[in-house]
């Protein structure tokens, strides 16, 4: 046996490689005009869980693998030689799932179970199948420092992170997934490394100080040497798909990848992810995360956009989240009104070139609603960010002046015209919070992290407690109760959920790809007095479909948008108190529907399915 070792080091005279104990010295590759910068060595009797790592020059220290494949003695341990062929898949008759029609579920391992590893996750992936979901989106697993953390100050790219399972736990997890029908989609950070453990830069140019992050020194994908750090980060994202079979990749604040090149990394990412779907015969796709509310991420390359298959909507975040629970401070001051998420129902973005108060400049470009279908947009009520942020790490929830309105969130999320997606928990209105926690072993770092979480929240005024993130108490509170499902009133959201994403697949106009096809009605009305809300309700019409929802506190009677001669048909009901009002059929033409206070009913315009043609 033996194993083959390379590495990228263009600064270094001498490259070593030390592995199973003994040292071996590396050879320069050439290239066309002199050495390439990378060096490799061929070492008999290496072979799958030898130990190794390089040293630069002959210095003392050796040091990790910038592409190790396997950490288990954590970030500042060695790496370890992996052979992906030893692992025995079951999946030869996976090809993927498409992106458009499918429901999302975000997961974070350490805290999906109280064992927090692939292994445990797989045990409840029968109960992910029979919701409905169709994909898993894992947050970040590359290797980061410590046991527990949200993952996203990963420094060895290329490691699934030991305390998980490490990369045979995730093949695992994966060959799960498929086995019943759910795709697996991996959160990937390229816009910033973590620091402790960090050792990039003592190999190469792989950070520049030609931009300023809030990390610091900004990755290195426009400046000298460049070339091959693009290389490192759109090799590592087809090594995920590939070597892991795994179906997609989120990819974690592009806009904070800064990138000046003719052909942006994420093109240039897009299109190596296109050629390796073709290779594979398998659906691969690629979703970013962007704060700009800019089209071109999601619009062809052939129309000159990057050509990824769709990106997250924080705007249908915040007008759906602010209309349900009235927050109007930070970036939710210029949501909260139904006029707003009705832009939001039908435009994808509502800042498309408008003012934003928050940002305090005009922000984002409109979206062509006539050619950019609405799957390429993904819609969600929580996620990660959104309740991890909070001080408390309180979910919704813990927010709504009414339990009612968990409901009408649910029936408005997966009823869109997006793609919807859902935080772990959030089908049966998880009790537990899901707060900031981080597991850092540097002990300045860690009292840095602490201390700042606490400033960060005084200065916007926060006067309760701040979970300390460094406390494994914080992390331990964000583990999933799953004695809850079974249990009302979470037993009662959880049917919910599963009738509403039954529905969403069995209605071929809930899954219609055009934005155009979504017509939404609004109604707003105060009382008397300046806080008294007499009307708050809208219908959203997708085809034969109307979901009307009612906002408010007090029973409203919500106009049934236009139909044929045939009374509609209740095909969801948030309450059992909700009942169609038939009057006015043959003189206006529409009928009522009778909603209470925080309910949503879900409408067959088509008449019940007995009185159809």
């Amino acid at each position: 046996m033996s194993a083959r070792f390379e590495v990228w080091a263009p600064a270094a005279v001498r490259v070593d490689v030390e592995a199973g104990g003994a040292r071996y010295a590396m050879e320069a590759r050439p290239s066309g005009s002199g050495s390439s910068g990378w060096w490799e060595a061929e070492v008999a009797d290496a072979s799958h869980g030898t130990g190794y790592g390089f040293v630069l020059d002959e210095a003392d220290e050796v040091l990790p693998d910038p592409r190790s494949p396997w950490q288990p003695e954590g970030v500042h341990g060695q790496s370890r030689v992996y052979d992906h062929g030893r692992f025995a898949w079951t999946d030869q008759q996976w090809h993927g799932r498409p992106l458009a029609g499918s429901v999302l579920y975000e997961m974070h391992v350490g805290t999906f179970t109280a064992e927090g590893t692939f292994d445990a996750a797989i045990e409840r992936l029968d109960h992910l199948a029979a919701l409905g979901i169709d994909a898993v989106e894992l947050l970040p697993v590359a290797s980061f420092p410590g046991r527990h953390g949200w993952g996203y100050d990963g420094v060895h790219l290329w490691a699934p992170h030991e305390p998980y399972g490490g990369p045979d736990g995730l093949k695992r997890f994966v060959d799960a997934a498929h086995s019943r029908g759910l795709a697996v989609v991996l959160d990937v950070v390229y816009n910033h490394l973590g620091p402790d453990g960090n050792r990039l830069g003592s190999y190469g140019p792989y950070f520049t100080s030609a931009h300023a992050t809030p990390w610091g020194d900004a990755v290195n994908f426009d400046q000298e040497g460049s070339d091959e750090v693009r290389a490192f980060v759109v090799q590592n994202a087809l090594m995920w798909l590939r070597d892991y079979h795994l179906d997609g990749l989120r990819l974690d604040a592009v806009h904070a990848i800064t990138d000046h090149g003719a052909e942006h990394l994420l093109e240039e990412m897009g299109r190596a992810v296109s050629a390796l779907s073709a290779h594979l015969g398998r659906e691969l796709f690629l979703i970013a995360e962007s704060d700009l509310n800019d089209p071109r991420l999601v619009t062809s390359r052939e129309a000159g956009g990057y050509g990824l298959d769709a990106q997250w909507s924080d705007d249908f975040h915040h007008a759906l989240h602010a209309a349900l629970t009235g927050e109007r401070q930070g970036y939710y001051c210029d949501f909260g009104s139904l006029e707003t998420l009705k832009k939001a129902f039908t435009k994808a973005f509502v800042h498309d070139g408008t003012m934003s108060t928050y940002r305090g400049r005009h922000h984002g470009r409109p979206v062509n609603v006539g050619e950019t279908p609405a799957h390429r947009f993904l819609g969600f009520l929580q996620n990660h960010d959104q309740v991890g942020n909070r001080a408390a790490g309180d979910r919704i929830g813990a927010l709504l002046p009414s339990p009612g309105l968990l409901k009408v969130g649910a029936a408005l999320l997966l009823l869109a015209p997006f793609t919807p997606m859902l935080f772990m928990g959030e089908e049966w209105g998880a009790a537990t919070p899901w707060c900031y926690f981080t597991d850092h072993q540097d002990p300045e770092l860690a009292r840095a992290v602490s201390e700042g979480r606490r400033r960060e929240f005084s200065r916007h005024g926060w006067s309760g407690e701040v979970p300390d993130p460094q406390a494994v108490d914080t992390f331990r509170r964000s583990v999933l109760d799953w004695a809850e499902p079974d249990r009302p009133p979470h037993a009662d959201l959880l049917a919910w959920h599963r009738d509403l994403i039954a529905l969403r697949r069995s209605r071929p106009e809930l899954n219609d790809p055009r934005l155009t096809a979504t017509a939404v009605e609004t109604r707003e009305e105060t009382g008397d007095q300046a806080d008294d809300v007499a009307a708050r309700w809208l219908t959203v019409r997708r085809g034969s479909v109307c979901v009307a929802a009612n906002l408010g506190d007090r029973p409203v009677l919500v106009p049934v948008p236009g139909q044929g001669e045939a009374a509609p048909g209740l095909l969801l009901a948030s309450d059992p108190a909700i009942r169609l009002d038939p009057v006015g059929l043959g003189d206006s033409g529409r009928a009522s529907v009778v909603l209470p206070g925080a309910s949503v009913a879900v409408l067959d315009l088509a008449g019940p399915p007995a009185l159809r043609g």
